[in-house]
């Protein structure tokens, strides 16, 4: 199975790019959905986090308080590593789970930290979503009602653009119309089933 992954800064376009994918019929794993899912009330990962960085991270209805948790990540590298030593590996093994049981021609795995997480050994490309960094800020500005210090902040704790392209087999540039978009993710449909064909 021909394995793609996704990637891209934060409020890069991932998500608009990997349901289009959808729509041409590819499997997609989305880590991000996966990661919601991992720390829902009753799962081992929610205790696990719970546990190491104390109940100030649940909201009132016992689930995770993702704001909150993201402020304090964005605060403090050992809270961050004490996250990402939970997570990862729980991530990973369900990303895992779910794509040897996925159908398609091809898959494609969305891995917004592939670039800084190491796992390239997941998959047969690296498709990167572009845009400038000040579009960037804007989106998340817009999109989660962050500040420009924050959205900065965040951009600041992930690869850099120039690392991401540096990492690409196929980038995708999302700074324009969805025309474009959606004609640039038909272009790649097609080169990927015929490398699925081949393989």
């Amino acid at each position: 199975m021909l394995r793609i992954g996704l990637t891209g800064g934060i409020a890069s376009g991932k998500t608009t790019v990997a349901a289009l994918f959808v729509l041409r019929g590819a499997a997609v794993i989305d880590t991000d959905q996966i990661a919601r899912e991992v720390v829902e009330p009753g799962r081992p990962a929610l205790a696990l986090l719970v546990r190491s960085l104390g109940r100030e991270i649940l909201a009132h209805d016992g689930g995770l308080d993702r704001q909150r948790l993201r402020e304090r990540i964005f605060e403090d590298a050992a809270t961050r590593s004490i996250v990402e030593g939970i997570l990862h590996p729980t991530i990973i093994s369900e990303l895992i789970r779910q794509a040897d049981a996925a159908p398609g021609p091809y898959q494609v795995l969305v891995i917004p930290l592939l670039v800084e997480g190491g796992h390239s050994d997941l998959i047969d490309r690296v498709l990167v979503v572009d845009c400038p960094e000040q579009l960037q800020i804007e989106r998340l500005m817009r999109r989660d009602g962050e500040t420009r210090e924050n959205a900065g902040r965040a951009l600041a704790a992930q690869a850099t653009r120039a690392e991401r392209l540096a990492a690409a087999d196929d980038v995708i540039a999302n700074d324009g119309d969805n025309t474009m978009l959606v004609a640039r993710v038909a272009e790649l449909d097609r080169e990927y089933r015929h490398l699925a064909a081949k393989n």
